[in-house]
């Protein structure tokens, strides 16, 4: 299990010419938890990070970075050591590495701790109730990896002693000086608050907390031209089967992924998509152009429980690979957008909606529960916007 997600930093001196300085950072990214390499450009670093620790890179961080478990740091230390690279810990940085309380607030140095142990059973009788409450395995996954690392962050408290002062402070040293993301914020925020009204019926006083304000972003959409060029370019039916299916049924890239044959009701032409977002169950028409594809698709691969299975029988297909597909057909159909499967759901909605289809209907289709999640589709439609006569043509 993922013991702690909190920032940590280690300095790796080098008594040989390879590589200077190289730190390891452990931060959430993309919402997941990675351990970014960051070091001097050097070509036989960088083939020995790719190579042995299967690294990738990043370009928005400007680093490389592997998945995080626990013995990520000893599997990096242990890659090193074959290099004579001695490794010290952060406190055995020399004072000169430590800023001072009144420095700027950029990426602070965090010590890799684990909660204090009166808070670690509190951690697991909070683990416990969300279960026995049936919350989301997602949901209890984040909160719980939230809680750590916030507890983590205070590890010589006990969690009764920490105030609502601490969760201001953790938000401007921890979260905002490590830029991560206004959901990961607020994610951490609720967690927190659930937290200290189960486990210690003590209440954080939400009020004084600082939440960031969400930015109001347009969902990217993808005219039905370029749908349609992605979905003629796969020559692999099972590839082009799963892309067209997210797309004709505006499904979520987990829903695809765990369907089974048994939610395929061809005699009737629906889809059932059991317990997606909020376990909720839903029902989407199949057009009769993807029931011929999904039958050839059958014949093709003979699927057991899955409808798409992976390399081995009676196992979901991996994410991953089915993002890589999307980016081999984004490179033969010379698309330069950042387009990822959820850009398929976005345009299905869009789409729906410019062929007249009620706001009420698509809000069902693709499982909102706020009427207000769908309208967004509104602001992208060029249904209205497109009578719309600019005045500058009136010149």
């Amino acid at each position: 299990m993922l013991q702690n997600v909190a920032t940590c930093c280690y300095k790796i001196y080098k008594f040989c010419s390879m590589i200077k300085d190289l730190i390891i950072e452990h931060i959430i990214h993309r919402d997941k938890p990675r351990v970014f390499l960051r070091f001097d450009n050097d070509a036989e670093a960088m083939a020995l990070v790719r190579n042995e620790l299967k690294a990738q890179w990043s370009a928005t961080q400007r680093a490389w970075h592997i998945a995080y478990h626990e013995k990520v740091f000893e599997s990096v230390c242990d890659l090193f050591f074959k290099y004579n690279v001695r490794v010290l810990k952060k406190n055995e940085y020399q004072a000169d590495y430590i800023k001072p309380q009144h420095a700027p607030i950029k990426n602070i140095i965090i010590q890799q701790e684990t909660p204090h142990a009166d808070s670690l059973n509190k951690i697991k009788d909070f683990e416990s109730w969300m279960h026995s409450r049936r919350y989301s395995d997602n949901t209890i996954h984040t909160y719980v990896n939230a809680i750590k690392v916030f507890l983590s962050y205070y590890y010589k408290k006990k969690s009764e002693d920490i105030t609502n002062e601490d969760l201001v402070e953790f938000n401007n040293r921890y979260i905002i000086a490590n830029k991560l993301s206004a959901s990961y914020q607020n994610q951490v925020v609720n967690a927190v608050k659930l937290f200290f009204r189960i486990t210690l019926q003590k209440s954080i006083n939400i009020d004084l907390i600082h939440r960031p304000k969400n930015p109001k972003l347009l969902p990217n959409v993808l005219s039905k031209e370029e749908v349609k060029a992605i979905l003629n370019v796969q020559s692999n039916i099972k590839h082009k089967a799963m892309l067209s299916l997210i797309y004709s049924c505006g499904l979520r890239c987990g829903e695809l992924l765990r369907l089974k044959l048994t939610d395929v009701d061809s005699k009737r032409g629906l889809l059932i998509i059991r317990q997606s977002k909020g376990r909720k169950d839903r029902i989407a028409p199949l057009s009769t152009k993807i029931v011929d594809m999904l039958r050839e698709y059958y014949l093709a691969y003979k699927p057991s429980i899955y409808l798409f299975e992976g390399q081995r029988k009676e196992t979901m297909y991996d994410e991953r690979s089915l993002q890589h597909v999307l980016k081999q057909a984004l490179h033969k159909c010379g698309i330069n957008k950042p387009v990822s499967l959820h850009w398929l759901r976005h345009s299905y909605a869009t789409h729906l909606l410019e062929n007249g289809t009620d706001l009420r209907y698509i809000q069902e289709l693709l499982g909102h529960s706020s009427s207000r999640t769908t309208e967004i589709y509104t602001h992208v439609s060029n249904r209205e916007l497109g009578k719309i006569k600019s005045p500058f043509d009136l010149l």
